[in-house]
C-alpha cells in the first residue's frame, strides 16, 4: 500500500479520507437537527437524504441511529435489533449515529456519539475513549496479534468501569477491513448492507482463511494473527448503565518498518479528536 507522496497521503488514501470526512460532516449536520420526538428511523432517513443530496448512491451499510439505552445495546440478542426503530429522542438522552457511505469507489464507516442536551455520563464515556484510541494505535504498531489487542481493550474497559458493547456486534468485532468498491448506477443491498461491499468482505475472508488471517477483528481464534496491511474501520464501544458511546474511524496499517508509517489514523481532524483537544 502506498501511503505517502512527498510527505503527504497517497491519492488513494486522500479518497478514503474525503469520504470519511463527508460521513462525519453528515453526522454532525444531522445531530444538529435532532429534536425531542424524532425517531431513530427518522434520524436514519435524515442521514440517507443528506448523503444522497451529495451524490452517495452506495453503502457499506445503510445509516443506523440508536437512542437512549439502545446506545448501549441493552438486551440486544439478534441482528435485527440493530436496525432503527420508533424509539423517540428525549431531552438529555444519548444517541449514536452510525453510517457507512461509499462514494467515488471509496468506503467510510463512522460512528458519532452525542446527546440531546447535557448528559454528563456520556461525556465521561466519550472522554475515556481517548485512551482506547491511543492503546489500539500503539499496539498495532507493536505488531501484537489482533486478538491480544482486543483483550487489552477489554481490560482497559474493565479498569475504567465499563462494559464492552462492541462484543454485541456480529462476531463480536471491534473492527473490519474496508476496501475500494466498483461503482455502478444501481446498488443492490442485502439486509441493509451494500452487496458489493459484502462481496469484497467475503472475498477477503476466503483469501484470509487460506493465508491465516481474517478481515474481521474479533475476540476469536480467527483473529489470532498480526495486523494485516490495509484499512480497518475501528469502533471501540463503551457501555455503562444503559448509556453507550463509541467512535468509528479508519486505521491505516502498512508493511513499513518505520513505526509511525507502520500504522496511523487516517485523519486526526475528526469530531471526537477535536473534542479531546479542546478539553485539555
Amino acid at each position: 500500500m502506498t501511503t505517502a507522496v512527498a510527505g503527504g497521503l497517497s491519492a488513494e488514501l486522500r479518497g478514503f479520507r474525503e469520504v470519511q470526512r463527508l460521513a462525519y460532516d453528515c453526522a454532525e449536520a444531522v445531530a444538529a437537527q435532532l429534536r425531542p420526538g424524532v425517531t431513530e428511523r427518522e434520524a436514519a432517513r435524515m442521514q440517507r437524504d443528506w448523503l444522497r443530496e451529495r451524490g452517495v448512491r452506495d453503502w457499506f451499510h445503510l445509516p443506523f441511529a440508536w437512542f437512549g439505552d439502545r446506545t448501549a445495546f441493552v438486551n440486544f440478542r439478534v441482528p435485527l435489533q440493530f436496525f432503527p426503530t420508533d424509539r423517540r429522542l428525549e431531552p438529555g438522552m444519548p444517541f449514536i449515529l452510525d453510517l457507512a457511505p461509499v462514494h467515488g469507489g471509496f468506503t467510510a464507516d463512522v460512528g458519532y456519539s452525542g446527546s440531546l442536551g447535557l448528559n454528563p455520563l456520556q461525556d465521561r464515556l466519550l472522554a475515556d475513549l481517548e485512551a482506547h484510541r491511543e492503546l489500539i494505535l500503539r499496539e498495532v504498531r507493536d505488531r501484537r496479534p489482533l486478538r491480544e489487542i482486543y483483550e487489552d481493550v477489554d481490560r482497559l474497559m474493565v479498569r475504567q468501569g465499563y462494559a464492552n458493547r462492541h462484543r454485541a456486534y456480529p462476531f463480536g468485532v471491534i473492527a473490519h477491513k474496508v476496501d475500494r468498491v466498483k461503482e455502478r448506477p444501481w446498488s443492490p443491498r442485502l439486509f441493509g448492507f451494500g452487496a458489493r461491499s459484502l462481496k469484497g468482505l467475503a472475498a477477503d475472508a476466503l483469501h484470509g482463511h487460506r493465508d491465516g488471517w481474517s478481515p474481521l477483528w474479533s475476540p476469536y481464534r480467527f483473529s489470532d494473527h498480526r495486523p494485516r496491511p490495509g484499512l480497518w474501520a475501528v469502533e471501540p464501544h463503551l457501555g455503562f448503565r444503559g448509556t453507550g458511546a463509541k467512535f468509528e474511524e479508519i486505521l491505516v496499517v502498512t508493511d513499513s518498518r518505520d513505526p509511525e508509517q507502520s500504522a496511523f489514523w487516517l485523519d486526526d481532524d475528526l469530531p471526537h479528536v477535536r473534542r479531546w483537544a479542546e478539553e485539555k
